[in-house]
């Protein structure tokens, strides 16, 4: 009787032609977005020959500046805040062996990959709301927080990764050697752990610097994200000014996901 050969998706037909079209539909839209970023016209659509005016006119924009401030302002206190949160998750469901509600706690800490991210927001706009008329406070901390609770997950997931792939055995001599849980964590785990945190708050800034939905609904009068203010621009007169700033971000997008994917990567 013959060797069964193994299923192989890239044998059937037009596999390559559709591979090739999902890709060109994909990023076709993104490669256009970033050529016209240098172009030397006003329209957005229309080539009027190569210039590096509107990354100019962008960088000299006082809101785009004090957009691009906030947005890391905020990028940057979520990813500190959701990382903490999610190493201690991480380390109370995968640092002990299984127990009632463990099923309902992972559910409970993905709930934003699951629910609708318009959901999401409303019930922070409502939450917050509440809290603004109480306490008469409107600064940016409600989107530091609503930016937090939703990156939570996307720090999570690879931080409990690395946590099931580590060995334990350290952890178990430092406490051999009546080492405390604190200095357990601290000398042992933390350190071993740590390319998963920083995996987790690269990719905990990456979604909070370009969420838009959140920020729309979270954010009071004057507190534009650089997300929200080209979503404003794209409401006006429409220059590719909005071309480079989207190139630029999206340049900066790929450079800290390239990092993602460097401290993520598995070594021999």
């Amino acid at each position: 009787m013959g060797k069964t050969r193994a299923f192989d998706v890239t044998t059937l037909p037009g596999f390559t032609f559709i591979a090739i079209l999902a890709f060109v539909l994909l990023y076709a839209p993104i490669v256009t977005l970033v050529i016209y970023s240098f172009n030397g016209g006003n329209s957005v659509n229309q080539w009027g020959g190569f210039s590096l005016e509107w990354y100019a006119v962008a960088a000299q924009n006082e809101a785009v500046q004090d957009a691009t401030a906030r947005s890391l302002i905020i990028a940057v206190w979520a990813s500190v805040i959701s990382t903490a949160l999610a190493t201690m998750a991480a380390l109370g469901t995968t640092r002990r062996g299984k127990f009632t509600g463990q099923t309902v706690i992972y559910v409970i800490i993905n709930q934003p990959l699951m629910v609708p991210e318009i959901v999401t927001a409303v019930a922070l706009l409502i939450f917050f709301s509440s809290v603004k008329v109480a306490t008469g406070y409107s600064g940016l901390g409600y989107l530091i927080l609503a930016h937090s609770a939703f990156c939570i997950p996307f720090a999570y997931l690879p931080i409990k990764a690395r946590l099931e792939g580590m060995d334990t055995t350290m952890e178990t001599a430092a406490a051999d050697l009546y080492a405390t849980p604190l200095q357990t964590f601290r000398y042992v785990t933390l350190p071993l752990l740590l390319p998963g945190v920083i995996a987790g708050a690269m990719l905990a800034f990456i979604i909070s610097l370009d969420n838009v939905i959140i920020t729309e609904f979270v954010k009071s009068a004057g507190q534009d994200t650089l997300p929200t203010y080209m979503l404003g621009q794209l409401r006006r007169a429409l220059t590719p000014e909005v071309n480079a700033i989207s190139t630029a971000l999206l340049a900066l997008t790929i450079l800290i996901l390239t990092l993602f994917v460097f401290v993520t990567k598995k070594r021999g």
